[in-house]
């Protein structure tokens, strides 16, 4: 494993933690039924498809990350791919999350296209690995 990806690796690692606080997060939310969280179910939904999307997608990059190193790929492409593998697991929970800040917010703002651009670096990223596998 080349020393950026282990670099990368790590760091994504590290985000487990935090990905781990925001579920703790989220049951103290129900638990002491804290309004705005609760009785506001865009909110509830929005908060949990974030945390959800978070915890997946970076164990989806971590096993990505195992192969990128075997694609036939220079130093350049291989950063792209790093960095588009990486951005989704940020942009996606964050467009989620952010969308819906407000207690009261009961429709997603505009900062929801974040989940979008995460989607299409997900979708870059896998695709550009998979055809350098081949």
């Amino acid at each position: 494993m080349s020393s950026a990806t282990q670099t990368t690796a790590a760091i994504l690692l590290i985000t487990v933690s935090t990905i781990a606080f925001g579920g703790l997060s989220l049951l103290m939310h129900l638990v002491r039924r804290i309004p705005g969280y609760l009785d506001n179910p865009v909110r509830r939904a929005l908060w949990t498809a974030g945390h959800a999307h978070a915890g997946v997608l970076v164990l989806f990059a971590l096993v990505a990350l195992l192969y990128l190193d075997g694609a036939d790929y220079g130093d350049g492409m291989r950063t792209l791919i790093r960095t588009l593998l990486v951005a989704a697991p940020i942009l996606m929970p964050i467009g989620f999350f952010l969308s819906v800040v407000r207690p009261s917010d009961t429709r997603p703002n505009k900062l929801i296209w974040l989940v979008g651009v995460g989607g299409v670096s997900l979708m870059a990223g896998t695709l550009l690995l998979g055809i350098g596998l081949l």
